[in-house]
């Protein structure tokens, strides 16, 4: 389960966040930026960081009209990091990426990759690597409840289905995980037995 960090601190950041208070917008971020980049990572591969930095600039602007507590502000910016999401596949059918013959450049890493450093030496890199291996509904599903931890009702209204569908795919991609972990060779690893852990520990 995942702890809400803030808690009764929220309101106070969020106003102050509001009002311009840089330090109090760098806490939001800090609490909330590593799982949208999860969630990014699982939904649009490398496009996370670029996809991230927009949803975020979205936040700063629509900031000041945001009511609710955090549950509701991580139910917001999900939602609007899935739109982006959406609008991502939907460029990318229209145009399509001819590879340049020259691709050196482009495998150069970046001097600051704040999702690599996020998830660097934790589990969840493990379980991000195995969610993503699922068809894109269940993965984004799992991530939400299971990384996000936001409850069936708040991911059935980001993803526009029925908390019961949220449930049932839910259901069907844990237990899609759960057969590959069951399927592996020999003892699982300790990386493996957190990724195990952190899957089935969620409450459908």
């Amino acid at each position: 389960m995942v702890v809400f960090v803030l808690g009764e601190r929220f309101p106070e950041v969020l106003r102050a966040a509001a009002s311009g208070d840089g330090a109090a917008f760098a806490t939001l971020w800090r609490d909330i930026h590593p799982p949208m980049l999860r969630y990014l990572w699982v939904a649009s591969g490398d496009a996370a960081e670029d996809l991230a930095s927009e949803v975020w600039l979205e936040v700063a602007r629509g900031l000041a009209r945001f009511k609710g507590g955090e549950h509701e502000f991580r139910s917001w910016l999900f939602t609007m990091a899935r739109r982006r999401v959406i609008d991502r596949h939907r460029y990318q059918a229209r145009h399509p990426v001819s590879p340049t013959g020259d691709i050196e450049p482009l495998d150069r890493p970046a001097a600051d990759d704040t999702f690599s450093a996020a998830v660097e030496g934790i589990s969840t890199g493990a379980a991000l690597a195995l969610i993503a291996t699922l068809p894109r509904d269940q993965a984004e599903i799992i991530v939400l409840r299971v990384v996000v931890g936001l409850d069936a009702a708040e991911v059935a209204r980001i993803v526009g289905k029925s908390p019961g569908a949220v449930r049932v795919a839910a259901h069907r991609g844990l237990r899609a995980l759960s057969a590959r972990l069951s399927g592996v060779s020999g003892p699982l690893s300790p990386g493996q037995r957190d990724t195990a852990a952190d899957l089935g520990g969620v409450a459908l």
